[in-house]
């Protein structure tokens, strides 16, 4: 099996390849700022991340610091192996609409009991995504919900020739 050349994180850098399997929750302090059709639907220093080997971090809000009259429940449904059974909703701002743009989970495994209807976000049909003021990039491939920010080094996990590792 094919098997990535992982980049030396610098001072300062995590790498997606020291992170674990089965992933890590983990609260975050910093500023998560999400920006949709002109609204900034989300502000928050109280996000939780999930940290698994090749992945950039997945961030999950607590609903109280979303603007939840944006998010309607979407027929979709997920399931994670470490998380358990996920659900949808799809976000629309004024004439603006992202379907199953965003997860979370209402009855996850103990694990993960802190996340309990937090929702994390697909970076890409956002305007802007921020991380203490770091504009985001979205985890490759359109599957995986995953934040690249400057201090988080690959490679990463979604991209053409990943699905096997």
């Amino acid at each position: 099996m094919f098997r990535p050349q992982k980049i030396q994180p610098k001072e300062g850098q995590e790498s997606v390849w020291d992170y674990p399997r089965p992933p890590r929750l983990e609260p975050c302090d910093k500023q998560i700022k999400i920006i949709f059709n002109g609204v900034t639907i989300v502000d928050t220093k109280k996000a939780y991340r999930v940290l698994e080997t090749s992945h950039p971090p997945t961030y999950y809000i607590p609903p109280e610091d979303i603007k939840m009259e944006y998010l309607q429940p979407a027929e979709k449904g997920s399931f994670c192996e470490w998380k358990g059974p996920g659900n949808y909703y799809t976000l629309t701002v004024n004439d603006k609409q992202a379907i199953n743009v965003a997860w979370y989970y209402p009855n996850p495994t103990p694990a993960f009991a802190d996340i309990k209807n937090y929702v994390a976000f697909y970076a890409e049909p956002m305007d802007e995504c921020l991380v203490n003021g770091e504009t985001v990039t979205p985890q490759p491939g359109n599957f995986y919900g995953g934040w690249i920010t400057s201090d988080i080094v690959g490679p990463f996990k979604g991209g053409p020739g990943s699905w096997g590792w």
